[in-house]
């Protein structure tokens, strides 16, 4: 406790001292003893920081108020003035009121004396003397620490533990010789829960085990195969699920890398990111379930980058190409996918890929709604959208084949119904969700926009260095894998924020947006955390 205040002591004189020098750094300009700027029996000294163009308007009213003051000015930069201004007493209010309406910072100086160079000085030298004395504290209370540190959290834990053992019996209706509770148990923990009530109470007990309703607020478990695990936090950030609600973990845990992948599409750039998904994973991830998560997370999403860069001609931008091969693409690309070459394939295959994502997730908000029984929110949320894909087809298919010219009516008539529907469904307003549901789709071209930014930063950056060794002579061939690295560091952090980024906009605006219901409540296990204690047997 003594080390505690003695710390306290030293924080608030610090402060202080800080304060001190930063006022006197002001006043630096001023040859005056800062004692004497503080109120006298018939003076009062006010100092700080004003605007030239406002000094200027300040002088002129003030003389309007009084000849008996003087005004000491010094430049406090381009456009600022330090002033120091001094009158009689009487007219301290109406001056104060002055400086007020002309955006004054006013300087405040009580307790200081001395020069300003003086002051500066000792409190530099008082600042390293509170540095040395709180180091000298903090040695001591490490060595407390060590002793009883482990001791404390052991405690501390065991402590909780039994707060929460006692607090929530007021959870329970009891009487002098029973206890009753209701609780919530995972679906398939639930014979376990049984065979332990039952043998714990000896067989002195019954236990009512009912299915939940549709009116209760029913908590959820996500329970998800090992692969998708690290993906629920993603789901759980978005929204908690509702009971009986489709889980979309596992889809996200497979689509998510790849998007990642796409939008990076770099394998040099995707090597980096597994190999920093590694050290998360086995480094800070055995002490942090979220790194382990996130680590593992980062492996898959930089195994993407890598395929997808191998297969659309990216390593680094064209370092290869450039460097290494002598103009030709890398032996594992497919010619047709080359992004520097056919971007418009590229596109083709993301709008394909949007497509089908956005169609799974109408798919999966079809089933959610006639699971809870919502027949006109299926089709008006969710098969509408999917006879308009299909209105349209058919009508592609008239144009483009004059032997099914018929397809091009039967198209129209689909569409037609479709709009009816969505009108029946969501009246007049809902009509303007066609065009909507079109920048929906159009949305998954930003995985070419973010593809081709990373390989087009890249060639840009490796440009400038073959340049940097052709045109600058000597220094030149220095400063080019410094414009290298540093380059190709910047744009693989930017472009792999922008691709995590995107593609979980992708997955929440696009992708949830067609299916994800909501719920209330997460499921919490009621049992002790326990990360310093055990029970013993």
């Amino acid at each position: 406790k003594d080390a505690e205040n003695k710390l306290s002591a030293l924080d608030s004189e610090k402060n202080a001292m800080e304060m001190a020098k930063t006022v006197s750094e002001k006043l630096i300009k001023f040859d005056v003893d800062l004692a004497d700027l503080q109120n006298s029996k018939y003076t009062a000294v006010t100092t700080g920081k004003i605007s030239a163009e406002s000094l200027k308007t300040f002088k002129d009213d003030a003389a309007d108020i009084t000849e008996d003051i003087v005004i000491l000015e010094e430049d406090a930069g381009s456009t600022d003035k330090t002033i120091i201004v001094i009158t009689l007493k009487e007219f301290e209010e109406k001056i104060n009121t002055l400086l007020r309406k002309s955006e004054f910072e006013k300087f405040e100086i009580v307790g200081l004396s001395g020069k300003p160079d003086e002051v500066i000085r000792n409190s530099e030298s008082r600042l390293e003397s509170i540095s040395s004395e709180r180091q000298a504290i903090m040695s001591q209370l490490q060595d407390v620490a060590e002793e009883w540190g482990d001791k404390l959290l052991v405690l501390k834990e065991q402590l909780e533990i039994e707060k929460e053992r006692n607090e929530i019996h007021s959870s329970f209706v009891e009487t002098e010789k029973t206890v009753m509770l209701e609780a919530w148990v995972a679906q398939k923990k639930e014979e376990k829960a049984l065979s332990l009530i039952e043998k714990e109470t000896e067989g002195y007990s019954v236990v009512e085990s009912v299915e939940p309703t549709d009116n209760d607020e029913v908590p959820v478990l996500m329970d998800n195969p090992r692969f998708a695990k690290p993906y629920e936090t993603f789901v759980e950030m978005y929204s908690p699920l509702r009971y009986n609600e489709i889980d979309p973990t596992i889809f996200m845990a497979v689509v998510f890398p790849f998007f990642f992948g796409f939008c990076l599409t770099d394998a040099g750039y995707g090597i980096l990111v597994s190999l920093i998904g590694v050290i998360l994973w086995r480094g800070m991830g055995k002490i942090s379930k979220f790194m382990h998560d996130f680590g593992l997370i980062f492996i898959s999403c930089g195994l993407w980058a890598l395929i997808l860069g191998l297969v659309f001609n990216g390593f680094v931008g064209d370092v290869f190409p450039r460097w290494i091969l002598g103009a030709k693409p890398l032996p594992t690309t497919i010619s047709a996918l080359d992004a520097f070459v056919n971007p418009h394939n590229i596109l083709i295959m993301a709008l394909v890929v949007g497509f089908i994502h956005v169609n799974f997730g109408l798919i999966l908000g079809i089933i959610n709604n006639l699971r809870a029984g919502d027949k006109k929110a299926a089709l008006g949320d969710q098969i509408v959208w999917i006879l308009i894909e299909l209105g349209v087809v058919l009508i592609v298919a008239g144009v483009m084949a004059p032997a099914l010219g018929f397809l091009l009516y039967v198209g129209i008539l689909v569409i037609l119904a479709a709009l009816g529907a969505i009108y029946y469904c969501n009246g007049a307003f809902g009509l303007m969700d066609v065009s909507g549901f079109l920048g929906t789709l159009l949305s998954y071209a930003r995985l070419l926009a973010l593809c081709l930014s990373t390989g087009g930063i890249a060639m840009t950056v490796n440009i400038l260095t073959g340049l940097s060794m052709e045109m600058i002579p000597f220094i030149g061939v220095v400063l080019a894998p410094f414009i290298f690295i540093l380059g190709h560091i910047a744009n693989f952090a930017f472009q792999v924020l922008g691709a995590f980024i995107n593609s979980l906009r992708l997955h929440y605006v696009e992708f949830f947006a067609q299916f994800y219901m909501s719920g209330k409540n997460k499921f919490e296990a009621f049992r002790a955390e326990r990360s310093f204690t055990k029970i013993r047997r």
